[in-house]
């Protein structure tokens, strides 16, 4: 009852709100509207765990990956796209839960890496499978980190396909604008070591960051939370200064415990780090990468396809080496 208490409160606060021009902007919080973070009792690490214990490393990879709160990846594999994120987000408010969610299908995914390649088959594939996702949530409390890489990627594409991807997040912006009011989505920025604060704040704001609650920093990367931080006030320095407005910023933690070695893909000798929380430096700091997930076949990952688990990766990032 206190549950759905909250939510009628923040939805009836939330009325006025609705002719908003930026509506997603405004979503109720919801981090107040639930007491604390979803933990995923189908992450990789715990099911890994729970099928494997008696391995010396399960232990260790329970305790410190499997009941730390960390994101669930939706896209091609995850089927009827509506049905999976609302039975995600609806577990998650069954526990009183706040779930974490990555939307990660965009057309042409990862054009330059290549090791996540795929995606929607068009702009208008995209379109429907994202406002799928958004009316699966509906008013449920969520978190969404849209689209990793989507702005830091734009290398390997023409000026049409970037004026498409832009669409697309602005077009995802707009829906969840309309069918998940309760819902904080941040658009991402990338890592302090891929594009300029300037360049990335010019990205962002043309795709709609202003319907956005923010943006995400060093998704599936390594950077430090220090060094995140800095670039994240750089580039709300330069939407400051060339637009007018600012935006709260998240940081993924999950790898960043020894910082980056420069290497992008399952780079060795990383630690995880903080475990998902609010505040730290950034809005909130977040496990987005479940640590011991392949980035793909690199690195001390050879061998192996993005997103498996991979168990010795994830004991050795435990301990950092």
């Amino acid at each position: 009852m206190r549950r759905r208490v909250r939510v009628l409160l923040a939805a009836l606060s939330a009325l006025p709100l609705t002719l908003a021009v930026v509506p997603s902007a405004h979503a109720a919080d919801p981090t107040g509207m639930t007491s604390g973070f979803y933990v995923d009792p189908d992450s990789s690490a715990k099911k890994w765990a729970a099928a494997n214990s008696g391995d010396g490393r399960a232990p260790a990879v329970d305790a410190s990956l499997a009941n730390t709160p960390t994101a669930r990846w939706f896209g091609s594999w995850s089927g009827t796209i509506g049905t999976a994120t609302g039975a995600y987000a609806g577990a998650a408010d069954h526990h009183d839960k706040l779930p974490v969610m990555v939307a990660y299908n965009i057309h042409l995914r990862d054009s330059c890496g290549g090791h996540s390649g795929g995606g929607a088959s068009s702009p208008s594939a995209y379109a429907s499978w994202i406002a799928q996702f958004a009316g699966g949530i509906a008013a449920r409390p969520a978190v969404v980190l849209l689209e990793p890489d989507s702005f830091a990627d734009y290398g390997c594409l023409n000026q049409t396909q970037i004026r498409e991807r832009q669409g697309m997040l602005s077009g995802a912006l707009a829906e969840f604008g309309r069918q998940a009011p309760h819902t904080w989505v941040y658009l991402d920025a990338g890592n302090p070591g891929w594009v300029s604060a300037a360049t990335m704040a010019q990205r962002l704001h043309e795709a709609g960051l202003r319907q956005a609650h923010g943006f995400s920093l060093n998704i599936s990367n390594y950077y430090t939370t220090a060094q995140n931080t800095a670039y994240g006030n750089a580039v709300n320095g330069e939407l400051a200064a060339r637009y007018g407005y600012t935006k709260p910023f998240v940081v993924d933690t999950s790898r960043n415990g020894n910082g980056s070695n420069g290497e992008w893909c399952n780079a060795a000798g990383r630690r995880i780090g903080t475990p998902t929380q609010l505040g730290g430096g950034a809005e909130m700091l977040l496990w987005i990468k479940a640590p011991g997930e392949s980035d793909g076949n690199c690195g001390v990952g050879t061998g192996s396809t993005a997103g498996q688990f991979l168990p010795e990766v994830a004991y050795k990032m435990i301990y950092g080496y």
